[in-house]
């Protein structure tokens, strides 16, 4: 419920819906019977952070513990900010409206490298000390999570500890022994965070290591401070996923949310291996949800909720094995009760007539597909394992089914490169054009219209080309002006992202605690919404980059050595070093790595254990 300051304020800003709290759905308990508040934050706005199934899944499961309160925390609009510093009012959580610094334990998701200054400008709206070593007894444990967690060095003085890999069992676990070190008289913030860096499986405690350096800036070592501290930190995962949490009672957002629909998480991982990405490496091994299972919580939410839209999330749908027995079950209720499917994660080379027919009562004119690269060389390189024939049969399907729309998304920047690469990627664009007017479905009197997203390649952690030098700023913008050239018909609509947005999510996705001091003298000068193109400022983070003696080539656009310690190596993400090296070297050789289901390429995974997962089980 919230206060009288903050209700004062409302009408004088933007969307007051979201800070206003009372949503139905949302869980409100006795504080009398509470032995532990935690309040779990989300650093961007709250209509994108209600969209998160994640934070959905967290703060049901811990609501489900009697004697833990979960609430919601997000970070409000630069309008709300300035209300209040003019009526001092600090940050506070959305069930009870009480300030965030009075809670036990405050949770940070951490998605997306841009968003860390508005962790830090939360921090400081919550009035808690922005370093973890200044922090006192009476201050929140401050614990970050989340896929941007895997490499936590960049914000390692800010947090006092971190959950890697999936939360669901360690965040219990972790509050429950927080309560039991107070409940014993023997809690204090060193005692408890030594205790579950020992005790509990996937928490990094980053002030129980030491982190040395080579003159050149490299690492030396990164080493445990006490015997009892793991020498690396091994991620979680719910081995069976079926018997996951799941929120069936969702909250109802009063403004529109982003994803105002079911979303609906039908396995972790991914089976392909694309040398690329970060979440297919960092989620595996694969494990599914039984299409069973899928169609009781998608009704339970749909009884709970009344969307009229049901999301089928996962990195890659088509890779479901269940997919056609768990579309045909929820067909048999969804049509009658006019509620649509969407599959936004679609593969070209498994796009099919039968599987555009259940998804026909999508309501958009368009389909997404991700050939990643212009030509089948670099495809290979990336391990992408697509062709142009599967993209043109996938467009003829789309034109069959009655869509003109069709968008494309690449990447510039990736590993050896060419200027063919590049041009590959306007001929594609223009052979889907092409098809179209090819097509006997083709609709008369209307064009095709096909939209290419190109993203600047950012090297990631755990990945094979995590080693990789991004390219400089001249190069990217050299590499977007001469696509641009290249694109002559008028159906191709080409947009690009920000080169100089993607070179600071390099440096901030490769960088050790050095940036930590860039960092808080950011959060001194303000910086804030930095994944917000209006906010974004490529020229003040340059200045707080020098003023903090930080190199941002350094970081992004230098060669890692294969043999050099990188700042993530204290967490194992399950998938080794080994595998990631292998990979990297067959993508130099252009040779592919059949997916997990076609052949286990040894990548380690298999060692965390999982329930109804595509990887052999005895493979290592």
């Amino acid at each position: 419920m919230i206060n009288e300051k903050i209700s004062s304020v409302l009408k004088s800003v933007e969307k007051p819906g979201r800070y206003c709290g009372g949503e139905y759905g949302a869980i409100i308990k006795d504080k009398a019977a509470i032995k532990a508040r935690f309040a779990f934050a989300f650093p961007d706005t709250y209509e994108i952070g209600m969209s998160n199934l994640g934070m959905r899944i967290l703060y049901g499961v811990l609501n489900e513990q009697p004697d833990i309160w979960c609430e919601r925390v997000f970070c409000p609009w630069v309008d709300m900010q300035e209300r209040m510093r003019e009526h001092d009012i600090p940050l506070w959580a959305h069930e009870s409206g009480d300030p965030v610094r009075e809670f036990d334990i405050l949770g940070f998701t951490l998605g997306y490298e841009m968003c860390y200054t508005n962790v830090l400008s939360m921090l400081k709206m919550s009035r808690i000390p922005l370093l973890a070593a200044d922090r006192t007894e009476e201050d929140p444990i401050v614990i970050g999570g989340g896929a941007c967690a895997y490499n936590p060095e960049p914000m390692a003085d800010f947090f006092d500890c971190f959950s890697i890999g999936e939360g669901e069992d360690n965040l219990v676990e972790f509050t429950r022994l927080y309560v039991k070190m107070k409940e014993e008289g023997r809690y204090s913030r060193a005692a408890f965070l030594h205790e579950a860096a020992a005790t509990i499986k996937g928490i990094y405690v980053p002030s129980l290591y030491e982190v040395t350096y080579h003159e050149d800036g490299t690492i030396s070592a990164i080493t445990p401070k006490c015997d009892d501290i793991p020498a690396r930190v091994e991620k979680c995962i719910m081995a069976d996923m079926d018997k996951a949490y799941f929120p069936e009672k969702p909250i109802i957002p009063y403004i529109e949310a982003v994803h105002d629909r079911i979303m609906l998480e039908v396995y972790r991982g991914c089976i392909r291996g694309c040398r690329f990405c970060q979440a297919g490496m960092i989620y595996r091994p694969v494990r599914e949800k039984s299409a069973e299972v899928l169609n009781r919580q998608a009704r339970c939410i749909y009884d709970n909720s009344g969307y009229e839209e049901i999301s089928l999330m996962s990195l890659s749908i088509s890779d479901y094995t269940e997919l056609e027995p768990l579309t045909r079950s929820l067909l048999q209720w969804t049509d009658r009760n006019m509620v649509s499917l969407s599959l936004p994660s679609l593969r070209v080379d498994s796009f099919s007539r039968e599987l555009m027919e259940r998804i026909a009562s999508v309501r958009t004119s368009s389909l997404t597909f991700a050939p990643e690269a212009g030509t089948q060389r670099l495809r290979d390189v990336i391990n992408k394992n697509v062709t142009e024939e599967d993209l043109l049969h996938a467009a003829n399907v789309a034109f069959e089914g009655g869509k003109t729309n069709v968008k494309l998304y690449f990447m510039n920047g990736l590993p050896t490169e060419t200027a063919e690469d590049i041009a590959g990627i306007a001929d594609m664009a223009k052979n889907v054009v092409h098809a179209y007017y090819q097509s006997p479905h083709r609709q008369k009197g209307r064009s095709p219209q096909v939209t290419i997203s190109v993203a600047c390649f950012v090297p990631k952690p755990f990945t094979p080309f995590q080693w990789e030098a991004q390219d400089t700023m001249e190069m990217l913008s050299e590499k977007q002006e001469y696509l641009r050239e290249q694109i002559t018909d008028r159906k191709v609509r080409y947009t690009h992202h920000d080169a100089r947005v993607s070179r600071i999510e390099a440096v901030l996705a490769r960088g050790s605690r050095k940036l930590c001091r860039a960092l808080a003298l950011a959060a001194e000068e303000g910086f804030g919404f930095d994944a917000w193109d209006e906010f974004f400022d490529y020229d003040r983070w340059l200045s707080v980059f020098e003023r903090a003696g930080v190199d941002p080539a350094f970081f992004a656009n230098r060669q890692m050595g294969l043999d050099e310690v990188l700042p993530w190596d204290v967490i194992d993400c399950g998938v080794s070093k080994e595998f990631f090296k292998r990979e990297r070297a067959r993508a130099y050789e252009g040779a592919t790595t059949p997916n997990c289901r076609e052949k286990c390429s040894g990548c380690g995974a298999n060692k965390l254990g999982g329930v109804r997962t595509c990887c052999p089980q005895g493979a290592k």
